[in-house]
C-alpha cells in the first residue's frame, strides 16, 4: 500500500526480509526469454542505443550491474547493491503522484554471454503489479550496443486497478528514464 512518509531502512529491510522466501505473484516465470507476449498481461518491448564498441559493452555492462537504469530521482532498488544472482531480492521504492510505493521483486534469472548481459526479476506478493521485467544489453554483430527493456505486468492489487491509466503513465515515465539514466551512465563512463 502507497505511504505519504517515505519508508525507513529499517521498515525496507524488514519488508524484503518477509517477502524473500514467498513465491512469486505470478505463474509464467521466466517468460520474458521468449518473444511471444504473454496473454492477460500489458506487454512492453523498449530499447535505446548506447553506442557502438566494446568501451560502450563494458560500460553498459557495468550499469546494469549496479542498477543505474533506475532513475534516482523517483525510482530506486534497495539494497542498492544488490549482486546480480538468481534468487536476490530486492525492494523498488517508488514516488509516484507524492505518494511512496514499497514494492518487492526477486532475480529470476541472469545472463551473461557474450553478446548479451543483464536480469529478469519477478514481482513478489508484497508488489502492487504482477508480472516480470529484463533489463539487458546486447551487442549486436557490427558492434553497436543496445539497452533493452522487456515487461510484462497487470495490476494486483486493488489501487493499481483504480489507477490503470496513471499506473501505466509511469510505467511508460520509468521506460524513458531508465532509457536517459542508461545513456546518461555510458556517456559519462567514457569521458
Amino acid at each position: 500500500m502507497p505511504s505519504i512518509f517515505k519508508p525507513k531502512e529499517s521498515e525496507i529491510q524488514a519488508f524484503i526480509e518477509r517477502e524473500r522466501q514467498l513465491p512469486y505473484s505470478y505463474t509464467e516465470i521466466g517468460r520474458t526469454k521468449n518473444e511471444a507476449p504473454v496473454l492477460g498481461f500489458d506487454n512492453d518491448f523498449n530499447f535505446i542505443e548506447l553506442g557502438q564498441g566494446e568501451a560502450v559493452w563494458e560500460a553498459g555492462k557495468e550499469a546494469v550491474r549496479e542498477w543505474k537504469m533506475f532513475p534516482s530521482g523517483w525510482a530506486r532498488i534497495w539494497p542498492e547493491r544488490t549482486p546480480l544472482r538468481e534468487g536476490e531480492a530486492v525492494a523498488m521504492l517508488a514516488k509516484v503522484m507524492g505518494l511512496w510505493w514499497l514494492n518487492s521483486c526477486r532475480i529470476v534469472y541472469v545472463i551473461d554471454s557474450q553478446d548479451k548481459f543483464g536480469f529478469a526479476y519477478g514481482t513478489l506478493p508484497g508488489h502492487a503489479e504482477c508480472g516480470e521485467e529484463l533489463f539487458m544489453v546486447e551487442k549486436t554483430p557490427d558492434g553497436k550496443v543496445r539497452y533493452i527493456l522487456k515487461a510484462f505486468s497487470r495490476p494486483r492489487v486493488w489501487v493499481a486497478r483504480l489507477v490503470y491509466p496513471i499506473a501505466r503513465a509511469y510505467q511508460r515515465k520509468f521506460i524513458r528514464d531508465s532509457k536517459a539514466s542508461m545513456l546518461r551512465f555510458v556517456r559519462n563512463h567514457l569521458l
